[in-house]
This record gives C-alpha cells, structure tokens and sequence, in this order.
C-alpha cells in the first residue's frame, strides 16, 4: 500500500468512484462515506456511495444518504457498479471481511484500491494506495484531512459539513474520548464556519428515537445488566427475544454499552446482543485496559484501545459464560 499522497494528482482528471464502509455503518461510516462523495462530485468525478448492509434511521437525513445503495437489496446493480470502478475508496474498516458480502467483489476489483481508516492493523496488501493512522479520532477526521491535503478546500461546503461532523461527533462520544485532540476542536470549528448548524445535527443523531427504544434501554438496565465488581467490569447481554419484543431496528443499540462505563469504579463495558446466525460483542474501557488486544484473543474481533466489537458462533449462554471465565485471567489489569 503506498501512500495516499500519491495518487492526489489524478483527482484533477474525472474518474468513476465507488465509495464503501463496513456493515451497517454508524455516523463516522456514513459520514465519513457522504462527506467524500460531496467531495469527489465537486471536482466532476461520478461517485456511487455502496454499504454493505442497511443502516440506522437516524442516519437517513444525512446529505446524500438517500442516494446510497444497500448492496444487500441492490446486489446486482451494485455489483455491476463495482465492475465499472476505476476507483475504489474504503472508508472506516481495516480488513475486508468487514463488508460481509461484498468481501469478494471487492477482493476480486482490480481496479485502484484506496484505503482510508482509523483501526489497528489494516489488511496493507489488499490497497493500492490508502492511509491508516490509528491516532485519529474518526474516518472522518481523516477524511477531512484529505481533503485539506489534497488543494481542494474551498469546496468544503455545508452538506460535507454536515456529514463529517456527524462521524467526528459520534466517533468522539460528543468530544469528550482521548482521542478528542485540538486538532478535532479546530476541525469542529472549520465546519461550523461553513454555515453548518451544529444542534441540528446533534438533534438528527441523538434525539430521533422512537418510544420503543427508550423502553428497550430501560429494559436492558434493569433486567439485563450484571456488575462484576471484583472485576471493574459490567457485563449486558440481550436476547433474541428482547430485540423482538421491543421491535428494535439496526442502529437502535448503538451507545447502549456506554452506560455501563457510567458506573462509579467501572473499567470495562461488554454488551453481547444475540442477532442473525452469530453473538455480537461490543467492548469499551477506560484507562489503559486494551479492549482492541482483548477482543482479537478472545472474540475475533478488534478495533481501539478503549472500543472494540467482536463476535461469538457459541449460543448467548455459552459465550457470556466464556467471558466471566476469560475476564478472570484480567483481574490486576483491571484494579
């Protein structure tokens, strides 16, 4: 993989663009997606934006998002999309098989291959070009940055704004993680200065949700929620049947194991939600406690120090029993 700067130069010559993200993305996915793509059609070059699966309602007011094609509902025109790529941009994802299905077409594209993403260990060899900087708060940091990199930045309008300040905002926990830099803060400000509101978009992410959801989470804390204290650690598990209950969509969980870091004393928050053919993990911790380490050993997963997912074929009863065996071992690092 070489580095992104090179290939700024053939931005000055029209090209057809596919842009992706991992399986339903979340706000810096999105944005991180739509805010490039505002980009990229600014200069003249014909962009489709392609997610591997359905995505949050509360990310359909998104700039741009009604354009997206779900590759899931749309296979055979995405694919054909795909084929007709000479550049493809990856955004918010280290490895491939973070696009589920659409692991193979893009294995298989031999078109440019641009890599642009935040998490540990990216698959280097499966891009042509791409930038990989674990440092950053967000994709969409990155995105922005390649933007500024790229001689470009009097595009910067409103609708990429409103799309990288929402990936900015969420992958930040509203500005208050470690990776929340001066430079995120100066970055905030540039957008703003775009005519941006900024409350609206806030509003659109975290204050758009049903009864149901509210009900749900009310649900999850007082019937699902275990706390391990002798291990500093708060453990939620949510069953098939409780999704069903409750009618709870795609994006309706996100946040949710953040409530467990609420707690007076709490270093690690796991949430396990049992959906589809597989158990999904969520992991988050304060401190040095290294949840990206933790789910690679343990759950086939990974992502940041301090937020991390990973995954469980083991029944919901089986794998939350594995993890109160396995946080055993844990038990200094986490005083």
């Amino acid at each position: 993989m070489q580095s992104i700067d090179q290939f700024l130069p053939a931005l000055q010559t029209p090209f057809k663009a596919v842009i992706t993200m991992h399986q339903k993305p979340d706000g810096d996915a999105m944005g991180s997606a739509l805010g490039l793509y505002h980009f990229l059609q600014s200069l003249g070059h014909e962009v489709t934006v392609i997610s591997p699966t359905n995505w949050a309602n509360f990310l359909d007011w998104m700039p741009g998002c009604s354009e997206v094609i779900d590759f899931e509902q749309s296979r055979h025109h995405a694919l054909d999309i795909i084929q007709k790529a000479e550049v493809l941009f990856c955004l918010d994802f280290n490895v491939l098989h973070r696009t589920k299905h659409m692991e193979q077409p893009l294995t298989e594209a031999t078109c440019i291959k641009i890599l642009i993403d935040h998490h540990q260990q990216p698959q280097e060899e499966a891009f042509t070009y791409g930038i990989s900087d674990t440092s950053k708060s967000s994709t969409c940091e990155m995105v922005y940055d390649f933007i500024l990199s790229s001689g470009y930045s009097d595009r910067l309008n409103v609708a990429m704004a409103e799309c990288l300040y929402t990936g900015l905002m969420t992958d930040t926990g509203s500005f208050r993680f470690p990776a929340t830099t001066a430079s995120v803060h100066r970055m905030a400000a540039h957008l703003k200065e775009t005519g941006m509101n900024h409350t609206q978009v806030h509003e659109s992410i975290y204050d758009s949700f049903l009864e149901n959801r509210l009900r749900f989470i009310g649900h999850a804390l007082l019937n699902r929620m275990e706390v391990l204290y002798e291990y500093n650690t708060s453990l939620m598990y949510i069953t098939r049947a409780d999704l069903q209950k409750f009618d709870i969509k795609t994006g309706d969980t996100e946040g949710l194991v953040n409530y467990l870091l609420t707690i007076q004393g709490i270093k690690l928050g796991a949430i396990v939600i049992d959906r589809d053919e597989e158990r999904k993990w969520s992991f988050r911790s304060k401190g040095d406690f290294d949840v990206n380490t933790f789910a690679r050993k343990h759950f086939e997963g990974g992502g940041h120090k301090n937020a991390a997912g990973g995954r469980s074929s083991e029944s919901l009863e089986t794998t939350v029993k594995q993890f109160k065996e396995i946080i055993k071992a844990y038990h200094n690092q986490l005083q």
